[in-house]
């Protein structure tokens, strides 16, 4: 995969984490938009690494998705978060284009303050962010390839999670206001709608991986539908993942698949969740190293205004999986 930094935005339909094949009707009829796609797949890669820097599976799949036997491209629960996490962070980066005013095709969000009813100390006002048209665009473009799918359980699973990614947007909107009054008091509140930041976004769509249902493709009549594996469990809503494949455990090298595994990874002795020594490193043990680093310390303040530190040597403890 070449470098997300480096290509044109021609060449962005190419490179959207791998998962967009050239859609050369949109990508002409939307050009400009293509900076914005291309922003969104860097997004989507520094999220999703960031999100599983502490876990087996560290995202480091991503990078070899040219790979055919790549992880993820079975239908596993990382494979949906990929999926979710590339969703959003186009509708994430097209809103965010159209706030800007960096777009003739979009601007802000006005539908807000028609509808929004008016209260004695708040107005709708300011620039809304116009997710409908974010989410509509990443709909268009991220979507296109599974529409031309014929429709089987991976393309079913792949669409949903590419609409979960776009809901944890959506459904999570916050508001935001400005005061305004004599001497800075707040009499009146002018507010608007405001998408969150992405890394907000992440965590999202990383707790929905965490809960991610197993399902598998039902007929019903003329329909195919996704349903629980497990007839106990309750369906699934729009923003929850689905998955059809349990995933490996991670622990050991597959090159062939794109897993790295964990030997040599950096482990939390003291953590008993996934970043742990004992679950990190999968039962097979650590090894410590020990090294020396300068640290200020003994801080003091000195009237007026210079604070003057000592530098001392601290020992510091690293973990590192076997």
């Amino acid at each position: 995969m070449p470098s997300l930094v480096s290509i044109n935005t021609e060449e962005a339909c190419d490179t959207l984490v791998g998962l967009v094949k050239r859609q050369k009707k949109i990508c002409k009829k939307n050009l400009i938009m293509m900076e914005s796609v291309k922003q969104g797949a860097i997004l989507a890669i520094q999220e999703c690494q960031e999100q599983f820097k502490s876990r087996r599976w560290n995202c480091s799949s991503i990078e070899s998705l040219d790979s055919p036997g790549n992880i993820l491209n079975k239908a596993t629960r990382e494979s949906a978060f990929v999926y979710a996490i590339s969703s959003a962070a186009v509708a994430h980066t097209v809103t965010r284009a159209c706030s800007s005013g960096k777009m003739e095709q979009c601007g802000c969000d006005r539908i807000v303050h028609k509808n929004a009813s008016i209260e004695s100390t708040f107005i709708w006002s300011g620039c809304s962010d116009n997710i409908a048209f974010g989410s509509a665009f990443s709909q268009t473009f991220v979507d296109a390839k599974e529409r031309r799918r014929k429709i089987n359980g991976r393309s079913l699973m792949n669409l949903h999670n590419n609409q979960a990614g776009r809901k944890a947007i959506e459904n999570h909107m916050k508001i935001q206001c400005k005061c305004h009054g004599v001497s800075g008091t707040c009499e009146m509140r002018t507010c608007w709608r405001a998408i969150r930041s992405f890394r907000e976004v992440g965590e999202i769509i990383k707790e929905k991986f965490d809960g991610a249902t197993e399902v598998r493709k039902k007929n019903k009549g003329t329909k195919k539908l996704l349903v629980p594996m497990n007839p106990k469990f309750k369906p699934h809503t729009q923003e929850d993942l689905v998955y059809l494949i349990v995933s490996p455990d991670f622990c050991e090298p597959l090159p062939k698949v794109g897993i790295p595994g964990t030997h040599g990874r950096l482990c939390n002795l003291t953590s008993k969740a996934i970043d742990g020594c004992d679950l990190l490193c999968c039962g097979r043990g650590y090894r410590t190293i020990q090294r020396i680093s300068d640290e200020r310390c003994n801080c003091k303040f000195n009237w007026c205004c210079v604070v003057k530190c000592l530098t001392c040597s601290v020992v510091i403890h690293e973990f590192y999986c076997l």
